[in-house]
C-alpha cells in the first residue's frame, strides 16, 4: 500500500479492526452515559410528557418500592439514547470510513442530517399519531368491566419501546441505500420484491402496533412502504455513484 495514501485508507489487520471497533463502541457508550445522566435531571418532565397521550387524569401507579426509581432510570436511558444518536451515527460512519471512496464519503456526510431527521421524524410520528390511537384503543377496550390504572414501569416500558422502535424503522431508506451502494443487494432485485414488501410491512405493522385493529396497523404499514420506495430512489443514486467510481478506477493508469 502506498505511503502517500491517507492513514484512514490503509489496510488494517483483524486485531486493529477489532481494536478500533472497541474504541468506537466505548465512545458511543460514553456519549449515552453522559446524555442519560443529563436526562435524569429532567426525567419528571419527560414522564409527564409520556403520560400525556393516555389522558389518565391521575398519576401512574407504582407497586414495588424500587419501581419509581427504575422508571426514572428507564426514561433517562431512553432519552439518553435518543439524544446521543448523532454520536452513535458518527462513530458508525467513522468506523466504515476507510472502506468508502471519496464520493461515497461526501454523499454519506450529506446524508447524515437526513438520517437524524428520519429518526426524529419517526419518533414524532409515533408520539403524535400512533401512540394516542393505540393507547386509546387499549385503555377503552373492555372499559365496561375494567378501569385503566396502568402501572408506571409497564406503561413507560411500552411507550418508550414503541417510540424508539418506530424511530429506528424510519431509518429503512438509509439501510437500503447502504446495502445497495456496497453491492450487497441490487436495486433491481429489491424493486421486483414490491408485492412481498407490501405483505411484509403489514405484518411488521401488526407486530409493531400493540393493537389488533387494522387502522393502527395501516398507520404504520403505509409510511413503512413509502420509506421503502424512498430507499429505492436513494439506491438508484448510490448505484450510479458506484458505477462512476468503478469506471474512473478502471480508466486510471
Amino acid at each position: 500500500m502506498s505511503k502517500n495514501l491517507p492513514e484512514r485508507d490503509k489496510e488494517l489487520s483483524l486485531i486493529q479492526h477489532l481494536g478500533e471497533l472497541r474504541s468506537r463502541l466505548m465512545v458511543a457508550s460514553f456519549g449515552v452515559i453522559v446524555t442519560t445522566t443529563v436526562a435524569f435531571f429532567f426525567a419528571k418532565d419527560i414522564i409527564l410528557l409520556l403520560e400525556a397521550p393516555a389522558h389518565l387524569g391521575k398519576p401512574l401507579q407504582i407497586i414495588s418500592p424500587t419501581e419509581g426509581f427504575t422508571t426514572y432510570m428507564r426514561v433517562s436511558l431512553f432519552t439518553g439514547i435518543a439524544m446521543s444518536m448523532p454520536i452513535i451515527l458518527y462513530e458508525i460512519y467513522a468506523y466504515i470510513d476507510p472502506a468508502l471512496r471519496k464520493n461515497e464519503r461526501r454523499f454519506l456526510l450529506t446524508l447524515g442530517p437526513f438520517v437524524l431527521l428520519l429518526f426524529v421524524g419517526g419518533m414524532a410520528f409515533c408520539y403524535f399519531l400512533l401512540l394516542p390511537n393505540a393507547i386509546n384503543f387499549l385503555f377503552t377496550f373492555g372499559s365496561d368491566v375494567f378501569e385503566a390504572s396502568p402501572r408506571a414501569s409497564e406503561y413507560i416500558s411500552f411507550v418508550t419501546t414503541f417510540i424508539l422502535g418506530v424511530g429506528i424503522v424510519f431509518e429503512m431508506p438509509v439501510i437500503i441505500f447502504a446495502v445497495t451502494t456496497i453491492g450487497l443487494v441490487k436495486r433491481s432485485w429489491l424493486a421486483k420484491q414490491r408485492r412481498y414488501v407490501v405483505l411484509l410491512v403489514f405484518v411488521l405493522g401488526a407486530i409493531i402496533t400493540p393493537t389488533p385493529d387494522p387502522f393502527n396497523q395501516t398507520l404504520v404499514a403505509v409510511p413503512m412502504y413509502l420509506l421503502f420506495e424512498l430507499g429505492l430512489v436513494l439506491a438508484r443514486i448510490g448505484e450510479r455513484m458506484r458505477r462512476r467510481a468503478d469506471a474512473k478506477a478502471a480508466a486510471a493508469p
